[in-house]
Order: C-alpha cells, then structure tokens, then sequence
C-alpha cells in the first residue's frame, strides 16, 4: 500500500518527537511519503495531488478538524468517487477532534495510530456521507466555490464565535475549551441579532421557517465536545444519513439558559426542544437565507460573511479507514 501522510506542523496536541514515532510506526506497515503543511490550503493542495495521481491508496491526514477538512475537500475536488479514490484516515492532533472522535476513534495519537494499523491489518473501512455547500443561485453568493464539510457548519451565532476564537488563536492564545466557552459569552453579548432573527430556512416542500437566530447543521452526532463531554444538537445526525439542522427563533436570557442547559445535558437520545427550537432530520437539500451578511463556518472553520448558503447532503461520499 502506497500512502501519504499529511502532517499539519501546529497541531495543538503533538509535539515534533511524538509526530515522529507515529511516522516511524505508520511506515513501518506501508510506503509512506510524509509532507508537512507550509500554509493555509496546503493540505488542500495535497489531497487533490492524491486524488490526481491514480498512484496513492491512502491518505493519512495527522492534525485537527481543519486539516481533515481540507484534505477531504482535496481528495474530492473533482467528486466523490469511493471506488477508486484514495481512502482517508484520521491521526487526531487538535483540540477537539470531532471528525475523529464521532467515528469512534481514540483522541490521543499514539493510541489512535495503533487503531489505524489494526484496521488496516482487518480490512475495515467504511462509506460515510459529507455535506456540501454552494453559492445559492439567483443569489449575490452564487459564485462562491462548493465546499465540503465533514462533521458540522453553522450560519451565524456559532460561526461567530468561531471567528472570535481564530481571532484568538491569530494572537498567540491558545485553542482550549476555556477559550471557547469565553466567547461564547462574548458573542452572546454582542451579537445584534440574538433577539430578532435573520434567517430564513427554505426547504422544498415545506412554508419557510423565518427568523431563526441560530442554525447548526450537523452530518453526524455529536455535534461537539466540550472537554470529555459530548454535546448532542442532532443526536439523530449520522455519517448513513442526510443532514440534520437545529436552529433557534430566540435567544433571550432565559431562552438562552434553558437551550444552553439542554445542551450541556444531551444525549444520543435526547436533543434540545421546545416551541423556540426547530428540528430537520435527513435533510438531502435545502437552504439557509440572512437578511444580512452573516459568519458561516464548516468543520470549526471561519469561512467569511454569506448572506444565502446551500447545504447538500451526499450519501457515501468518501471511503474512510476506520
């Protein structure tokens, strides 16, 4: 087997000599060329080098959500192809690692290498579906490229906190939960729209859902971790499904400290609800609209302002060794 390895240098969980055991340890087992990421959309560069040359079998993405996503968006450039596309695995070295983690993966490196060379060794893998978004057509971001997300994307208050957070981590702080909770409460008190909001839902079939303040579109479950602890926004979400959306009409103070308690207290079978939240499960396409131009991130990935995104959810898209 012919692989390679993409090594994101600033992973926030490996050090130089732990990235160099797991290299050691992977080529080992297969032909491995390891390439270090020099810059943003590197990774990127690589995958779809991968997919090109019809000569790699595997593509070993070693790093956090935003390295796996951009590899994936790599590998799938020009579609999905299970059959005769290189396979993905994930080596988890961010923060957070929901990728990785909600495909039951361990969330330390060293242990998760282990998993992946018994995988490979058994011959497991499966088919897993991804979202996609595009430019809505008709709409002043119609032209913006299609992109591929792996776990979760959100349109408004929790890209915005996204953005806080990269904003953050461009000064020198460190990504930790801590930071994120920070500004979560930074967000909330500042963001305009928290009380009336500017998102409509259009979905075929159905009488659009307007003034959502919140929308968190999820292509697995957990939506994330917080620490050790999962949070469930979709419990329903799965990798076999289509997409699932929860969205918010208000977040007032005490809307607020209801969801953000369900939240924290979700399970695989219990999710956020109430007469504020509002439910999609195994959504195959619809669309988000803002009154104004609102923070859109994808995979933990602050994306910039949109004012309309179209989500699709691609059923086995992408052969992962897991």
């Amino acid at each position: 087997m012919r692989a390679l390895l993409v090594v994101n240098p600033a992973a926030t969980t490996t050090s130089a000599r732990t990235r160099d055991v797991l290299i050691h340890a992977l080529a080992s087992e297969m032909k491995l060329d390891a390439v270090t990421t020099e810059y943003r959309g590197h990774a990127r560069d690589l995958g779809r080098q991968a997919a090109e040359s019809g000569e790699v079998d595997l593509v070993v993405a070693l790093g956090g959500d935003g390295t796996v996503n951009e590899v994936v968006n790599g590998l799938l450039h020009a579609g999905p192809d299970p059959e005769h596309l290189p396979g993905l695995a994930v080596v988890p070295g961010g923060s957070t690692n929901v990728f990785a983690r909600a495909l039951g993966l361990p969330n330390q490196p060293v242990e998760a290498t282990g998993a992946l060379l018994d995988a490979l060794r058994e011959g497991r893998e499966r088919t897993v579906g991804l979202g996609l978004t595009s430019g809505t057509p008709g709409t002043e971001d119609e032209a913006v490229p299609a992109r591929w997300f792996t776990f979760n994307a959100g349109l408004g208050f929790d890209a915005g906190v996204v953005g806080r957070v990269e904003q953050q981590r461009e000064r020198g702080r460190r990504s930790t939960h801590a930071l994120y909770m920070r500004q979560v409460v930074r967000q909330l008190l500042g963001d305009p729209h928290r009380r009336n909001g500017v998102i409509t839902l259009d979905l075929e079939g159905e009488e659009p859902v307007e003034d959502l303040v919140l929308s968190i579109v999820s292509n697995t479950s957990p939506w994330t971790f917080l620490g050790n602890r999962p949070i469930y926004a979709s419990p329903q979400a799965s990798f076999d499904t289509g997409l699932d959306l929860f969205g918010l009409t208000r977040m007032s103070t005490p809307a607020v400290a209801r969801y953000g308690t369900q939240l924290l207290t979700s399970s695989p079978e219990r999710g956020p609800r109430g007469k504020h939240a509002v439910v999609r499960h195994d959504l195959t396409r619809f669309t988000l609209h803002s009154k104004v131009p609102l923070p859109l991130q994808m995979d933990g990935d602050h994306l910039g302002l949109r004012t309309s995104v179209t989500f699709t959810g691609v059923r086995r898209a992408l052969r992962v060794i897991v």
